[in-house]
């Protein structure tokens, strides 16, 4: 293996190796332990997740449990700060070794306990306005992230989310049903929808092809020779032929074909 793919860094004695933790699914345990320690279940992790502006659904809550993906540095803070292990930085650190053992921490624990409940060395801090919410509107049936299903326009309702979990310019939601574009958007997962009828080449946008929805990445191709004349106007011009990307390897692009309909609803902004 060379040096270049491993990220380690030295802690004392004890080099840290990234892809040696991964393996060993450390952040993934680390997780399920607390979650169960604090005798919460997937469900409502999720719903406070939610309320610190992290929008997974429960099978990318077990994904991250079994190490198939990790979330990313904020949402482990939300993690941290939800599973009460935020005072502990090497909480996910399996190279890490504690300097105290389960009855000396719990000394620990209770003797800042103590010190709080005494209110003489509380930090200075600054007031905190309280979690504002907004009611957005949400289809009731999933886009697919795999095969088509069909998108429902007037199939939404109403639901209240932290303001801060909610990008600028969304217009409405929409859960992902599917696994065709993981990584980055997970099965149960709201996106959030700005509506346009153009996307540039590259984009994530939401598309109605033939009869259904669907979440992909946007591309265009050259129209092959016993299309070109279906891809072709009145005036000469031939028009390049949309294809909807995955960003999962296992799904083979798709290209629109001629005549079936197609548009574009909107661009997913998360």
């Amino acid at each position: 293996m060379s040096k270049k793919n491993v990220i380690s860094f030295a802690r004392g004695n004890v080099l840290y190796n990234a892809e040696a933790e991964r393996a060993k699914n450390v952040i993934g345990t680390r997780i399920t332990e607390a979650r169960k320690k604090s005798g919460m279940s997937i469900v409502d992790f999720g719903r406070q997740l939610a309320e610190h502006g992290v929008s997974v659904g429960s099978s990318g809550l077990s994904k991250w449990e079994k190490g198939l993906t990790v979330p990313n540095a904020y949402q482990l803070l939300a993690i941290s700060s939800i599973l009460g292990v935020d005072d502990d930085p090497h909480y996910f650190w399996d190279a890490y070794i504690a300097p105290l053992n389960d009855a000396g921490m719990k000394k620990v624990a209770d003797y800042k306990a103590d010190l709080i409940a005494s209110g003489n060395y509380r930090p200075e801090t600054k007031s905190r306005s309280s979690i504002r919410y907004v009611e957005m509107p949400v289809s009731t049936l999933a886009v697919s992230a795999g095969t088509g299903e069909l998108l429902g326009e007037d199939s939404f309702e109403k639901m209240r989310f932290p303001e801060s979990s909610v990008p600028a310019g969304a217009e409405f939601g929409l859960r992902v049903n599917g696994d065709s574009m993981e990584p980055v958007y997970q099965n149960g997962q709201i996106v959030w929808i700005q509506q346009c009828s153009e996307l540039s080449i590259g984009e994530v946008g939401i598309f109605i092809y033939d009869g259904e929805g669907y979440l992909k990445a946007y591309d265009e191709q050259e129209p092959a020779e016993e299309l070109r004349e279906d891809f072709t106007d009145a005036y000469g011009v031939t028009h390049p032929q949309p294809v909807l990307v995955s960003y999962n390897e296992k799904y083979s692009p798709r290209p629109v074909q001629p005549f079936a309909p197609f548009r574009i609803v909107g661009r997913v902004l998360r």
